[in-house]
């Protein structure tokens, strides 16, 4: 495995996390939320390393909804590093066969079925512009030529793989501009492919997005309420097929499975924090008024019971969460 070979060192942060509250620290700086799909398999690693101009983050992640507000003044790259990639972004379906990229701000939203593999470059405002990014504050994908992509993949290995083993490099600006001028040169190549043609599916994309971010607002101003979809189509004035649609098509899943998952993901977090909180206090404000039917459906996703989760909050004292 990717990670197999790597050891942390003074030019490289290798961190692993054994569960998804050891991984919220980190989205939290980086103003990232997910919502675990898996967590009885959850498994998560990041690499990272700095050169001159840019970081580089590679990263393990896991079955997710993944939302988050990117901030890349200098721009950002994301790439496959492995051929089984599988991710939806604004309601495509994207493999290995494409990349990601962005330069200045965007509101993303991403679905990942099953645990991927794939490289973060974060560029700094400093670094001069390439003629990569073709319109700002737009998170595109590109089709990508697979030579130009195996090639940008291993120079990212051999990176990290030298920053593991000879960290000191790294502390000689000569050889860490030389690192980072190779593999700028691999993404000129990489973007050299125009990106995707076909707008049409971005565009119906962009819409269903747009719907799913309507419904989380409506959620999390409505937490005590039940939500029914025809109120929520009527709020949005478009069809109960075209909500579900929409929620389908950005989340693979249902809108009553995607509602139910949301709330009780708010409802963890609350037993989280222990305090004087008890299972119906806080399974009642997120709406959940059947206690059997809630006690089902928590253990069903989080294979423990809210009394449990209530127990370690409560152990770990008001910090947890």
């Amino acid at each position: 495995m990717l990670f197999d070979a790597l050891a942390p060192s003074s030019a490289l942060r290798l961190i692993g996390f054994a569960d998804v509250d050891a991984f919220r620290p980190i989205e939290s700086m980086e103003d990232a939320r997910s919502i675990p799909l898996d967590v009885r398999n959850f498994a998560a690693a990041r690499a990272v390393v700095s050169l001159p101009g840019c970081r580089i983050v590679m990263m393990r992640s896991f079955a997710r909804i993944l939302d988050g507000a990117y901030r890349m003044p200098g721009g950002m790259v994301i790439l496959p590093m492995t051929d089984d990639l599988q991710v939806n972004s604004k309601g495509m379906d994207l493999d290995a066969r494409f990349f990601i990229a962005l330069r200045g701000s965007d509101e993303c939203h991403f679905v990942e079925r099953r645990t991927n593999h794939h490289a973060m470059i974060i560029f700094s405002p400093g670094l001069s512009d390439r003629g990569w990014f073709d319109q700002a504050d737009d998170l595109r994908a590109h089709g990508a030529n697979r030579p130009a992509l195996l090639h940008a993949r291993q120079l990212l290995l051999d990176i990290l793989r030298t920053a593991s083993v000879q960290p000191a490099l790294f502390e000689t600006t000569e050889v860490a501009a030389h690192l980072q001028e190779g593999l700028l040169l691999a993404l000129d190549d990489l973007f050299r492919i125009d990106p995707l043609s076909d707008r049409s599916a971005s565009v119906q994309g962009e819409r269903s997005i747009k719907l799913v971010q309507r419904i989380d607002d409506y959620v999390a101003a409505h937490q005590t309420a039940p939500i029914y979809t025809a109120d929520l189509a009527g709020e949005f004035g478009v069809s109960i097929r075209t909500l579900g649609g929409a929620v389908s098509k950005v989340c693979g899943m249902s809108l009553h499975q995607y509602i139910r998952l949301k709330k009780l993901w708010a409802t963890r977090s609350r037993l989280l924090k222990g305090g004087g909180a008890t299972v119906a206090t806080c399974a009642r404000a997120q709406g959940f008024h059947h206690l059997g039917e809630f006690s089902a459906a928590y253990r069903a996703i989080f294979h423990e019971a809210p009394s449990d989760t209530l127990a370690r909050g409560r152990q770990a004292g008001p910090t947890a969460g």
